[in-house]
């Protein structure tokens, strides 16, 4: 097996974690308190605190609904301990805080932590540079269906010369190899990748060589009719107690095969046996490397968004080593059903059934290696959003699949046809960025929406299957919605009034003419 990379930094955690930070600062309410007899300015009672602080959380698109009150307090504590609140004292570097009246405040400057730099290996890079010069162009891609027999007896067929091609032919042509088919898979998934996340670069998300092809060919052909992975090395599998016990909870209480009676409090004994067994494994079930790719779809959590999100964790999925693939499809088949199961006994006396899963198995499915302090709020988004959307999540993307297959065969066809020749096999280019700050990025971000805007406006000019009315009217529009833009295209009232050959209105008159109308007096 190939050499890994190693995880890249928290950088999308940190910077979570700055505007958090920034946003609490601004916007939290300060008034004056009472206490011991003495009056304090421009401070909060820590309640107040989890108060507003909730509500921005469980209204954020990055951390969701599912955010609890205890989060909110773990995340004060957090801020007290990194200074960016104090004590009505000055005290702060602990985390001895608790949802009470206890009085606190800002420092007069609230610390910002460095985004962590994530290079890649310069070996990396090159070796990538070196495969990106014969991959240049991808065909059209085609969505159609792609059987896992027809993927796999295509591919071995790429490799059986043609009895009926010309001898010659086939002494000159260059057979595909697997390290070839290999370079394919991981092309055309960073060209994927880097598409529907919307970066300038992967380069601190995901490394070329984080991608191992063997994984991804294995996760879509070795599943089962439910699309659950199957593996041949049993040892690796989830020991048969756990299986047992997680359809136990997942089919409560029709499928109860535990071979032990039931009493009372069993659902939740039988609960506990499975959380530990996740929550003691060496690393999550996302592992530790791809931390900083699955924390970066978190902005494409949205509702608009939910479709390139699945998209996006789908691919993001296949990437995982086969056994911790399995666990997770297993994991969420399990909580989903426990969540929708309306005779699952209450398994927490103060906590709803959905809220003690995500609670319970965030953190044993994306945390990262270093100490992050949003590590658990940004966890619990990804479970809640992992668990509502599993089966398409957990689907295999036929389109990588029949991408990968066209182009090898277009490689074959074209050494066929030119055997004599060095074939340039045809990708979209992909490479690395060059590394810019965050700042030109939101720059670049700012610039390239702004001019997605003004075409819009152009257009809308330009329509001549709109009446000069309607035009004004989606002018008005655009005006208000978009001034900045509108005064730079139309600097003058001249400007405007050129464009739409405006006649002249008549005016209404200032005194009505009509005649009164005089009611009878006759009854």
């Amino acid at each position: 097996m190939e050499s890994r990379a190693a995880a890249p930094g928290p950088y999308r955690a940190t910077k979570l974690w700055n505007e958090v930070t920034k946003y609490f600062r601004a916007g939290m309410p300060l008034r004056k308190h009472r206490q011991h007899f003495k009056k304090h300015g421009s401070c909060f009672t820590a309640s107040e605190a989890v108060d507003w602080l909730h509500e921005v959380l469980r209204s954020n698109s990055n951390f969701g609904p599912e955010v609890t009150r205890q989060q909110t307090v773990q995340l004060l504590r957090k801020f007290l301990k990194n200074h960016v609140i104090e004590d009505i004292k000055g005290r702060w570097g602990s985390e001895n805080l608790e949802d009470n009246g206890a009085l606190y405040r800002f420092p007069s400057t609230s610390p910002v932590k460095p985004l962590p730099s994530s290079c890649p290996p310069k070996e990396n890079l090159e070796n990538f540079s070196r495969d990106k010069e014969r991959l240049l162009k991808l065909p059209h891609l085609s969505r159609r269906t792609f059987k896992k027999h027809e993927f796999l007896q295509s591919l071995e067929n790429l490799e059986k010369p043609n009895p009926q091609e010309n001898k010659e032919d086939t002494l000159h042509r260059k057979e595909i190899s697997q390290e070839y088919v290999q370079e394919t898979w991981r092309n055309i998934i960073l060209i994927h990748l880097q598409t529907i996340l919307g970066l300038p670069s992967l380069e601190e998300v995901l490394q070329p060589a984080q991608i191992v092809p063997e994984y991804v060919m294995y996760n879509m052909t070795h599943t089962s009719k439910h699309g659950v992975v199957i593996l041949q090395n049993k040892s690796e599998d989830l020991p048969h107690w756990v299986l047992s016990a997680m359809k136990c909870l997942a089919y409560w209480p029709r499928n109860n095969d535990m071979s032990q009676p039931t009493y009372s409090g069993f659902e939740r004994d039988v609960f506990r046996t499975v959380a530990d067994y996740f929550l003691n494994l060496p690393e999550p079930l996302l592992t530790f490397e791809y931390y900083e790719l699955f924390v970066n779809i978190l902005d494409l959590l949205q509702p608009h968004l939910e479709r390139i999100a699945v998209e996006a964790l789908q691919i993001c999925c296949l990437l995982l080593p086969p056994p911790n693939r399995r666990k997770m499809q297993l994991l969420m088949r399990m909580i989903a059903r426990m969540s929708e199961n309306v005779d699952m006994p209450r398994l927490h006396g103060a906590m709803g059934t959905r809220s003690l899963l995500i609670q319970t198995f965030s953190r044993c499915v994306l945390c990262c290696a270093q100490e992050v302090d949003l590590d658990e709020l940004l966890s619990t988004r990804l479970v809640s959003f992992l668990m509502d959307h599993h089966q398409e999540i957990f689907k295999v993307p036929t389109y990588l699949q029949v991408a990968v297959r066209d182009h090898l065969e277009h490689v074959k066809m074209a050494q066929c046809k030119y055997p004599q020749e060095e074939i340039c096999a045809i990708l979209p280019t992909y490479s690395y960025c060059k590394q810019i700050t965050p700042q030109e990025f939101e720059e670049q971000k700012v610039s390239t929406s702004q001019a997605a805007v003004a075409e819009l406006l152009e257009n809308i000019i330009k329509d001549k299957n709109l009446s000069v009315k309607d035009k004004k009217k989606k002018l008005k529009q655009f005006q208000k919605e978009y001034p900045l833009i509108y005064q730079n295209r139309f600097p003058t009232t001249e400007n405007e009034a050129m464009l739409l050959e405006n006649k002249p209105t008549i005016k209404q008159p200032m005194l009505s003419l009509r005649k009164p109308r005089f009611r009878s007096l006759r009854y």
